[in-house]
């Protein structure tokens, strides 16, 4: 096969390089050529979880290793000198060359192909017979087959900015987290997730929720997320629950029902949803301006259509960028999702009200990532009004939202 190539624009989760002692077994290839691994994320105990009264805390924590030594001494005192002065024997001069500056004296590198008589050596991805396969994936079954707490997510990495939503991202594990700490909130209730990619975070809701529509586009993500929601059957099958993947398009208007598309609605589940869905969730879906008014614009027809109250919860990291346009740091695609958001809050047309918040981030952490302070979640509370609610003075509608900010 190819040899694994990283383009300039290839994008990777800090979910694959931050987790400490993850295994990721490369199952198969997708029906695009890419590689799919199958990651296990573990939900920590109650003596496990960690207490996030304090945003930053969690992987990091984890990582320290403190651990006294046999002469009774901590690690950090290996740089201290018997007085305590840093560096050991305070007396040794420094280096300086000619000038005056400090001469820093490198270890000198060896070429690893000096003296080793071996070429380069270039990572490959090596195809496996299905019968090695089918007997590894029995193996990783046997070991995980009592364990009810362990998540199994098949997902790529290092894609383009399209297929992003084939990583798993940590706007999932923080809604994941939120679900987990507040389960009283979803139990029973039948959710809609937007943008769902991977699908982590509808398995977690599943285990308390009645019914979830997992809803995403792109035949291949789909049967991706179809996939993990099967490998999770051990969940979301003792909790009652049930996934229902499905296809929802922002940049389309209806929901697709024709049968001979696969992930389509049926006419039943169309209703169900409109009669039933009480919170609408989506993590990590905003890093394009399109595709987030693409979501505000689904957001506000689905709920002008709901004659029932309705709660959108929306996790996302902020992420900084050094931007030309700018000659500085900044977040566009974090602004602009604001810019939406407030203008949702504004919007008056004699359908429903919104009311957005913004909610701390201390509830306790389930799972093993890295919370950091970019972190945020958001609550959008959406109440119907009296169908003779004034229209005169009504808002653009989202819709708009593109054409208004710019």
């Amino acid at each position: 096969m190819d040899q694994i190539t990283f383009h300039h624009d290839t994008v990777l989760s800090d979910v694959h390089m931050l987790l400490p002692n993850a295994r990721r077994l490369m199952t198969r290839l997708n029906s695009v050529g890419q590689p799919v691994f199958l990651s296990k994320f573990r939900i920590l105990s109650d003596s496990e979880k960690h207490d996030n009264s304090e945003p930053g805390k969690g992987l990091k924590e984890t990582e320290q290793n403190d651990e006294p030594r046999e002469d009774g001494h901590k690690d950090t005192q290996e740089a201290q000198g018997k007085d305590g002065e840093e560096g050991g024997a305070g007396n040794v001069e420094p280096f300086l060359d000619v000038d005056g500056d400090l001469d820093v004296q490198h270890r000198p590198r060896k070429n690893p192909n000096e003296e080793s008589g071996r070429d380069l050596v270039c990572p490959i991805i090596l195809k496996q017979s299905n019968a090695a396969l089918e007997e590894e994936e029995e193996e990783e079954e046997d070991e995980y087959t009592n364990d009810k707490d362990i998540i199994k997510i098949e997902h790529t990495m290092a894609t383009t900015l399209e297929d992003v939503g084939k990583q798993v991202w940590l706007g999932a594990f923080l809604l994941a987290d939120f679900i987990l700490s507040k389960p009283h909130m979803f139990r029973g209730a039948t959710v809609l997730e937007l943008g769902a990619g991977t699908g982590l975070t509808s398995i977690v809701m599943a285990t308390v929720a009645k019914t979830l529509y997992c809803t995403d586009v792109g035949e291949d993500l789909l049967s991706m997320c179809k996939k993990n929601v099967t490998l999770n059957q051990h969940m979301i099958e003792p909790a009652g629950g049930e996934v229902r993947v499905r296809q929802l398009d922002w940049l389309q208007y209806d929901l697709c029902t024709d049968a001979d598309v696969e992930f389509s609605w049926t006419e039943e589940e169309v209703a169900d949803l409109y009669d039933n869905t009480k919170i609408i969730i989506a993590a990590d879906v905003c890093y394009d301006e399109d595709l987030t008014d693409g979501l505000f614009r689904t957001l506000y027809r689905l709920c002008s259509n709901f004659r029932h109250t309705c709660t959108i919860f929306i996790s996302l990291e902020k992420r900084m960028n050094f931007t030309l346009r700018h000659m500085d740091v900044s977040c566009d695609a974090y602004n602009h999702f604001s810019h939406c958001l407030f203008q949702l809050e504004d919007l008056v047309d004699g359908r429903c009200s919104f009311r957005v918040e913004q909610l701390p981030s201390d509830f306790a952490q389930f799972l093993l990532y890295e919370r950091i302070e970019q972190l945020e979640l958001w609550k959008v509370s959406v109440t119907p009004l009296p169908l003779h609610a004034s229209t005169v003075n009504a808002a653009p509608a989202p819709e708009d939202t593109k054409q208004s900010s710019s």
